[in-house]
């Protein structure tokens, strides 16, 4: 029943505002067969706190296949539900009246993945009339997978402040890293560790020893100690330091292994020992009294401050110890690991020794108002509180701990210190750091047991972002049917004569800074997200297709330009897009993902695309062949922008009653002296968007007049080879609409024309006949060729289908079957004369581009030779 999933992770068909969401088409075809009643009952029964909605669904007026569909999307959103309760969002959408689509969000991809594969498994079992028994078990994986894959407090915290400073969010390397920005703004995170944090700070940051030697030689108080390596060496210890001591792992944290507080040999050689299993060395150094604070200090700044407690319980007079920690742990802010704002309490051995030590254990009952610590150390990661003491802090002690920073070299860091008064200067109280800490945690700053949260994330964004507010770089996305590529090429062109790093993608590949780095069709998200996260770019342009929107969504949040050619009859039939309005709605997710002070720039004389401006909330900008286009007239008069081109042939900008002259298209190569009117039309949303940019008029014309239709700046749009006085074109043109627009050039040429023609296989019957058709108009001869890729049908078939257009048409125009391209260009080539020229329909430019200049190259060798 389910024929296809698909993951949204951008703006998509679906919705622009949930761009996280699982897709499912469903096949629903034998709904006469379904016990529609089982389903609704058993549903109930497997999420019966949620009975009124199931109901509520029933209840509507619905078609029995949009039913299913609406509780499928709804069980979808109720599996997820235990681990994600922020998830709300659940719809059916229908395409072509006979294509449900149940859509659910999710938080996590690995979560909502899994729910969907869970509901396939229920949507069966009910199906077959089958109670579905699995539940428990699947909700069990669900909560597994989503804890595992959810941020911890730290890293969340820091992706908060960032979404709340609009700054683009991704994870990547399968969740290792979180990657904050774009292009050469990007940043990545793991935890509160940067990009920015240096190397060698953190090594040292994990060696307590060498921690201890920087700040000492830079005179900062920490506690006199040893690093000892084995159990002879404890004794020579205690004549050096005596008693009290601590002992810890070199390279510990968390407080994991440490025992402090040690009063004789005995306690000393275990500690040894706890701290000897977690590394090969161990520090043992004097135990300081005192009170455990932790500064956590950001660019060397302090931001945040708090006083730790170790795990601890209070007495009541009648609950045992054991009974007691079960009540901590019953706190709603206690969680596994650092899931929570605070972690439960775990007995284990130092609970155990602290309890013996104390001659207690977990059966003994607490005098009322009696407090006892379970822990040695204040670590929250072991069961400890903090209190904010941010307020509290002297001065002197701010510079203490800041000059600490200093000196060890990290950019995020938590300084360990015991002190008896954070109030008082430290070098009054005796104050000393114990530690200096990499990858600080920061939950006991954010929510602390006492005291004024700090947005410490914040901060930590406020650092890494000091030249970009919202770590973002322009983004110019290009779709429509025709024109995308010519249009993304000139945009990334003129961006890079204002001096950017340009990164676009296109039918050809993805390019960066003009070198193309990936080769094939990169018009989907994978691309635009290669160019989105590269450190090199500063300026994206993106060519965005209608597979990839479909398939996905987009790679981005949102764009400062989006741009609409046009919109006409081509891949329709596929993916459940029948008419010209159906791909409107796709084309429209682009225009709808522009940020609010950016622009959507539509073409006012394809009527779809105008009406795309229906709804949008960005500024819209205008570009139309026709100066006298009333859709531009009205927009203009009330202030609008737009860009048309005047009887002289002058692109002009409109900006309300101002009209600014650009270039004469005599003056563009691209649009070949002004007569390919369909390269005029992609030139004029180019201008728009480069006005909007506020690029320079001087540097837009520029751009402009160096933009040939050439191989390396166009390949396989309009690129001319000259062989044997004959002129070889290859341009891309292979729909209705694009060869409409391409027989506007070729009926200037008045030379003989040969047409190298195919059709792609996995359109409609109709659009391979409608190339016949416009081919007899624009031809004086026809050649037929093949791809080598026929996208599922048979060659004779396209072939066929061809020729019936043709004979529609001109039933006496020469036609020739050549499926090989290279032999259809030799054969024409020995029966052209000089002047005429042969048009090569290239569906892979640069192959039938190389596949050109190699007949040349023969054809000249061959000359040279008989010469």
């Amino acid at each position: 029943m389910i024929t296809e999933l698909n993951i949204m992770r951008g703006p998509n068909i679906w919705s622009n505002k949930h761009q996280q969401l699982i897709v499912l088409k469903l096949a629903l075809d034998q709904t006469k067969e379904i016990n529609i009643e089982f389903i609704y009952e058993e549903l109930i029964q497997l999420f019966p706190g949620h009975k009124n909605i199931f109901k509520e669904i029933k209840s509507s007026k619905s078609s029995e296949q949009f039913l299913i569909a609406k509780l499928l999307a709804l069980t979808g959103l109720l599996l997820q539900a235990n681990s994600a309760p922020q998830l709300d969002y659940f719809n059916v959408n229908v395409l072509n009246k006979i294509s449900f689509y149940s859509v659910f969000e999710y938080l996590d991809e690995e979560h909502g993945k899994t729910a969907a594969t869970i509901l396939v498994a229920i949507l069966k079992n009910l199906i077959a009339g089958r109670p579905y028994l699995s539940l428990a078990i699947d909700l069990k994986k669900l909560a597994d997978i989503y804890l595992s894959n959810k941020d911890g407090p730290s890293t969340r915290e820091i992706i908060d402040a960032a979404i709340k400073k609009n700054i683009p969010v991704k994870r990547i390397a399968e969740g290792r890293y979180t990657l904050l920005g774009q292009g050469k703004y990007q940043k990545k995170i793991e935890a509160s560790i940067s990009e920015n944090t240096g190397m060698i700070a953190v090594r040292v940051a994990g060696n307590k020893d060498l921690t201890k030697q920087l700040l000492s030689d830079a005179m900062i108080a920490v506690p006199a100690g040893i690093v000892v390596y084995n159990e002879d060496e404890l004794e020579e210890v205690i004549k050096k330091l005596g008693f009290p001591l601590v002992t810890k792992p070199i390279n510990g944290h968390q407080g994991k292994c440490i025992t402090t507080n040690i009063k004789d040999y005995k306690s000393l050689f275990e500690g040894f020992k706890v701290a000897k299993e977690y590394s090969r060395s161990v520090i043992v150094e004097k135990f300081i009294t005192g009170n455990d604070y932790r500064f956590l200090m950001i660019n060397c700044k302090l931001v945040a401050a708090a006083q730790r407690s170790p795990a601890s319980v209070t007495g009541d007079g009648h609950s045992t110890i054991f009974e007691l920690i079960e009540k901590v742990n019953r706190d709603p802010l206690r969680g596994e690991g650092h899931a929570s704002v605070l972690t439960k309490i775990v007995v284990d051995d130092i609970t155990e020794s602290i309890l013996a030590k104390k001659q207690l254990n977990l059966n003994s009952v607490l005098e009322a108002g009696k407090k006892l610590d379970l822990k040695d150390t204040a670590n929250l990661s072991t069961g400890g509180t903090a209190a904010d003491v941010t307020a509290d802090v002297h001065p002197d002690n701010v510079s203490f701990a800041e000059r600490a920073a200093r000196i060890i070299g990290l950019d995020i860091c938590g300084i360990d210190i015991m002190a008896t008064d954070v109030k008082k200067p430290f070098s009054e109280t005796g104050g000393v750091v114990l530690e200096v800490n990499a990858a600080p945690g920061l939950r006991m700053h954010v929510a602390p047991s006492a005291g004024t949260p700090r947005k410490v994330g914040k901060k930590i964004i406020e650092m890494m972002f000091p030249f970009t507010p919202d770590g973002r770089i322009p983004i110019v996305a290009v779709t429509g049917t025709n024109g995308k590529t010519t249009t993304t090429r000139l945009m990334a062109h003129i961006a890079k004569e204002q001096g950017f790093c340009v990164g676009f993608t296109a039918t050809e590949g993805i390019y960066l800074d003009g070198k193309q780095i990936v080769s094939g069709d990169c018009t989907g998200p994978r691309s635009a997200a290669v160019i989105l996260h590269d450190p090199w770019v500063d300026f994206a342009v993106l060519e965005t297709a209608r597979g990839g929107i479909i398939r996905s969504g987009l790679a981005f949040d949102q764009c400062d330009i989006g741009i609409v050619t046009n919109v006409a009859n081509d891949h329709l039939g596929l993916n459940d897009i029948y008419t010209v309005e159906d791909m409107a709605r796709v084309k429209k997710v682009v225009p709808l993902s522009v940020k609010k002070e950016g622009y959507a720039i539509l073409n006012a004389s394809n009527d779809l695309v105008y009406q795309m401006a229906e709804g949008l909330t960005c500024n819209i900008g205008l570009f139309s062949l026709d100066p006298e286009n009333i859709h531009i007239q009205k927009h203009c008069k009330k202030g609008g922008i737009a860009v048309v081109k005047n009887k002289e042939g002058d692109i002009i900008i409109r900006d309300g009653n101002n009209e600014i002259v650009v270039e004469n298209v005599e003056n563009i190569p691209i649009t070949m002296k002004g007569n390919a009117g369909f390269m005029t039309e992609n030139v004029m949303p180019v201008v728009l968007a480069s006005y909007v940019l506020k690029f320079p008029l001087e540097k837009i014309k520029k751009g402009l007049q160096s933009f040939y239709p050439s191989e390396e700046q166009t390949p396989g749009r309009l690129n001319i080879i000259d062989i044997s006085n004959v002129h070889v074109m290859v341009d891309y043109a292979h729909n209705s609409h694009g060869i409409k627009a391409f027989s506007e050039l070729m009926k200037k040429i008045d030379e003989y024309k040969t047409g190298i023609i195919t059709g792609v296989g996995d359109r409609r019957d109709e659009d391979i006949a409608e190339v016949g058709k416009l081919s007899a108009e624009i031809y004086d001869e026809v050649i037929i060729r093949i791809d080598e890729d026929t996208r599922g049908r048979q060659p004779e078939e396209i072939v066929s289908l061809i020729k019936k257009g043709i004979n529609s048409v001109n039933p006496e125009l020469p036609v020739k079957v050549i499926p090989d391209t290279k032999k259809a260009i030799l054969h024409a080539l020995h029966e052209s004369k000089p002047g005429s020229y042969i048009v090569v329909n290239a569906d892979y430019a640069h192959k039938t581009l190389q596949i050109v200049k190699d007949i040349k190259n023969e054809l000249e060798f061959a000359g040279s030779e008989k010469n």
